[in-house]
């Protein structure tokens, strides 16, 4: 039987042994650990509106950038604001999720501030991805564009 669980608590071998039954245990393995991982992001795509907008745009202005022949780290730099961005979107979801099983579906004012400030952070990242987005694509698409008239 495969171990999928350990706890903090070597001596005790039948808890680690068992299946992974509650959130607060932690992955006996890197592949495991890989796997919840993905589930987050999963859970982000599938429920995020905004985090399929900004994969969407973020492929677009990666395949734009190819298109447009950027240096690879041109290219490198758009994709790392790509990431902030998402990875600020995974912890945004991640933090209205704790945020609303906390106050449940009353209303708190720091509940509010705490989901406001995450989704702050998400804009302030998507807006700066734009900026540098638009600092590497825009002098070659122009370039492209006055040829093609």
């Amino acid at each position: 039987m495969s171990q999928e669980v350990s706890t903090s608590q070597p001596n005790r071998p039948e808890i680690a042994s068992r299946k992974r039954e509650f959130s607060w245990r932690v992955a006996a393995n890197l592949l495991i650990s890989f796997k919840y991982a993905w589930n987050g992001v999963s859970y982000t795509f599938v429920t995020q509106r905004n985090f399929r907008i900004h994969l969407l745009i973020g492929a677009l202005a990666i395949s734009l950038g190819v298109l447009l022949h950027l240096q690879p780290i041109e290219l490198a730099v758009i994709s790392i604001t790509i990431g902030l961005v998402l990875a600020l979107e995974v912890l945004n979801t991640a933090i209205e999720s704790v945020v609303d099983l906390t106050v449940k579906q009353t209303y708190h004012e720091l509940a509010k501030i705490a989901k406001d400030c995450a989704a702050g952070a998400v804009l302030v990242t998507a807006l700066a991805a734009v900026f540098v987005a638009g600092i590497l694509l825009l002098p070659p698409l122009l370039v492209l564009l006055r040829a093609a008239l």
